[in-house]
């Protein structure tokens, strides 16, 4: 096996019927498997009352920011299980990151973790940073948020960041979308079942086309331009696609990515996984153009 088929293996292994605090603690298992790089510096911080953490490397510019939302459905995630991805990410930009630890259904459900990620955000604006130096990016259900965020803050009469990436956003909390079938068999992480479980956790008796959790349904007009990377193999493709044209839609610059045979939320293994690694670094080189590019555009 090659270290994709030994990967796509290792995640099929993982038992089905776990607890919300089992998926919680092995999601945070993630953080021990993959240690951080050893010039990582990790900072905790109070953000506007939301508990998150700084993280830079030595080639950081201390003048941008990446906020990251990270995934796990709303329900589990945490800062421990995606800070080897996030200041690598961080990295690759170089630039500082912010990562939200926002809150998590059951016990605190929509729009809870919506109204964290707007306090994070006004916490990069109070902390000195301006907008065009501000990049959002999450995963999964994080890449959702980030696209709420968005469509928040322009409903607040807040600045738009400088642009957002998405990696394998869950965009449409329906459940409905083909790739569920279609790629049923390929995709060794997600289903159509978990994901309308953790649907139910977010939304209780709302509508799941309710634009700040699914973002597909809402008004993207005016929002930040949208970077997307999105697996082939993905049970969630087709949320990627509906919201790449639903941005084009809006007339939002919008960039959509599909990586061959590649799984949800790939970059997360980069230590493990060649095209984990690219993905990192294309990532943060697109966010890198992307800031400079706002920047250079207000002058």
């Amino acid at each position: 096996m090659n270290e994709l088929e030994r990967l796509e293996a290792m995640l099929r292994a993982q038992p089905a019927s776990l607890t919300i605090e089992q998926r919680r603690a092995a999601s945070d298992a993630l953080g021990d498997l993959f240690p951080l790089a050893a010039d990582v510096c990790v900072e905790q911080v109070e953000a506007h009352g939301v508990q998150a953490e700084w993280t830079s490397t030595p080639v950081a510019s201390t003048s941008e920011v990446i906020l990251y939302l990270h995934s796990g459905g709303y329900v589990w995630g945490s800062l421990k299980s995606h800070r080897h991805l996030v200041s690598e990410l961080g990295r690759t930009a170089t630039m500082r990151t912010l990562a939200l630890d926002y809150r998590r259904a059951p016990e605190f459900p929509f729009p809870h973790a919506l109204e964290d990620a707007v306090s994070g955000y006004r916490f990069l604006l109070d902390s000195g940073f301006k907008p065009r130096q501000i990049a959002v990016a999450g995963d999964s259900a994080g890449a959702g948020l980030a696209v709420a965020l968005l469509v928040r803050l322009k409903e607040l009469g807040t600045q738009q960041p400088a642009c957002a990436l998405l990696l394998s956003p869950w965009a449409d909390m329906t459940a409905t979308a083909d790739s569920y079938s279609r790629n049923a068999k390929r995709d060794p992480v997600l289903n159509r079942e978990i994901m309308q479980f953790l649907a139910e956790q977010y939304l209780g008796k709302r509508s799941r086309e309710t634009p700040l959790a699914s973002p597909v349904f809402a008004d993207l007009s005016g929002i930040a331009p949208l970077t997307i990377f999105v697996g082939a193999t993905e049970a969630l493709l087709d949320d990627a696609v509906a919201l790449t044209r639903a941005a084009g839609l809006a007339d939002v610059s919008v960039r959509l990515e599909i990586w061959p045979k590649m799984f949800h939320v790939w970059p997360t293994y980069h230590q493990v996984l060649a095209q984990g690694r690219q993905g990192v670094a294309r990532a943060g080189r697109l966010l890198r153009e992307a800031v400079e590019a706002a920047s250079s555009g207000e002058g």
